[in-house]
């Protein structure tokens, strides 16, 4: 039976995979595992647990909050609904109005016909995967009894607390950015309003692109999934650096002044040293997954700050980040988790973060982005094999060993079993592009020879 939760929550195509009716059975479930009594959207006294409710601009959104927000109240729990919002606002409100839980309605970089539903744990925290099934489950088993009249949960609309994340923003910013023009992809979505605002009041010149908040164009050739237009934008207005987050603005991507991406290891490699340098990394660490680009790797030990990796997965990240105390992690798609302001992923803090230390050095990005050196990196999905056979096979393994040696210290060799479908992803890095292509393009026929399933 295929798990219901993903890596992020549940995803599919608005209306068919995800319906009003899977939307409120799965509020309703939420509310009865993760509700608890408190204070409730500034009602002292009343015994009934408060959950945060945001979502981006998709038009499905539309409904499937309102299937939430019912099942939610339906089962007891105040809701206080905050509008369109970026995911790690969401977060911020739970941990900091001491909710229950929160509630995202969001399929991030997704076309728009899909959405998602992601929740966060008292504190802002992304739920276990045990929690997550312990949900499912309850889902197959409805409640015999609701509560009735004065304990039913009501539904407020608390707009101010985008504002006050807002303003949490602006005071994590280590210096002002005064003097910097950026052009700031909003995606159409989550962060077309709070996007621009932000960055201004933190000094810098804004050219908003794609931040109308026009939900049926959401990630359309636009945001982190698609930086053309962003290349192009930053070329004609001669920016300094060009910005793109995706639907829900939990990732950022940048651009330097000649249109050259920076990308999420480059970021987290420039943000790292500035850690470092002011005495702020803790533990002189920082967690990435195993996809981060082996160049990262050599920057970092460089500079003599260690490299924590994880499987693949912001979550992985975050609960490696929680249990080692480190303070810096992300993904190279752009999912930079600063864990002394958020408890997720935020791609307005990251950009605020990143920008601010071109701000404070004098330096154009493109000159920090040179901190890492990438590496090409090839990706070659193999479909139609066992995934389970990748650490048995002895034919594989030679061949790997012998990839390996060929690389040695200037390059690596990734073999990726896919969690859900029969295929096995090959990453291979090296020094050069037609060698990555050329080792990564025999290994591939290696798996698809060794492991093919035999129908």
């Amino acid at each position: 039976m295929t798990r219901l939760f993903g890596t992020d929550g549940v995803r599919g195509v608005a209306n068919v995979d995800l319906t009003a009716e899977q939307a409120l059975a799965l509020a309703s479930a939420a509310a009865e595992l993760l509700g608890r009594p408190g204070e409730a959207a500034g009602r002292s006294g009343v015994a009934r647990p408060l959950v945060i409710v945001g979502r981006d601009t998709r038009p499905s959104g539309e409904f499937l909050e309102a299937a939430v927000v019912a099942g939610l109240a339906a089962s007891g729990a105040d809701v206080a609904r905050i509008g369109v919002a970026p995911t790690p606002a969401v977060a911020y409100a739970v941990a900091g109005t001491g909710a229950a839980f929160g509630v995202m309605l969001s399929a991030s970089h997704n076309p728009m016909p899909d959405n998602g539903i992601k929740l966060f744990a008292a504190g802002g925290l992304k739920l276990p995967d045990d929690v997550e099934d312990a949900i499912e489950r309850r889902m197959a088993h409805p409640p015999t009894r609701r509560p009735v009249g004065g304990d039913v949960g009501r539904v407020r609309d608390v707009p101010t607390l985008v504002d006050d994340y807002a303003q949490h923003l602006l005071r994590a910013l280590p210096n002002r950015l005064d003097g910097l023009r950026v052009v700031l992809d909003c995606a159409q979505g989550a962060a077309s309003s709070i996007g621009p605002r932000v960055l201004r009041e933190a000094g810098a010149e804004v050219i908003a692109l794609h931040a109308d908040g026009d939900g049926t164009a959401i990630n359309e050739a636009s945001g982190a999934t698609h930086l053309e237009s962003l290349r192009a934008a930053v070329l004609e207005h001669g920016a300094d650096v060009g910005i793109a987050h995706d639907g829900d603005a939990d990732r950022c991507l940048a651009v330097d002044a000649s249109g050259e991406v920076v990308d999420g290891d480059q970021i987290l490699a420039v943000c790292a040293l500035a850690m470092a340098e002011r005495g702020e990394l803790t533990g002189n660490a920082v967690v990435v997954t195993v996809m981060s680009n082996l160049g990262f790797h050599h920057a970092m030990r460089e500079a003599g700050i260690a490299v924590v990796t994880t499987p693949v997965g912001d979550r992985y990240v975050l609960e490696a980040m929680r249990a080692g105390g480190y303070v810096l992690g992300g993904e190279q798609s752009g999912h930079v988790v600063f864990a002394d302001h958020a408890t997720t992923g935020d791609g307005l803090l990251t950009a605020l973060r990143l920008l601010g230390r071109v701000a404070e050095s004098g330096q154009p990005l493109a000159e920090l982005a040179k901190a890492m050196t990438r590496l090409p990196q090839v990706l070659v999905n193999v479909r139609g094999v066992d995934r389970a056979q990748v650490t048995t096979s002895s034919a594989l393994r030679v061949a790997v060993a012998q990839a390996e040696e060929q690389l040695g210290d200037a390059g690596r060799v990734l073999l990726r079993p896919s969690g859900t479908e029969p295929l096995v992803r090959v990453m291979v890095e090296a020094e050069s592009d037609r060698v990555a292509r050329e080792i990564a393009h025999r290994l591939a026929a290696v798996v698809q020879g060794s492991l093919a399933i035999v129908s």
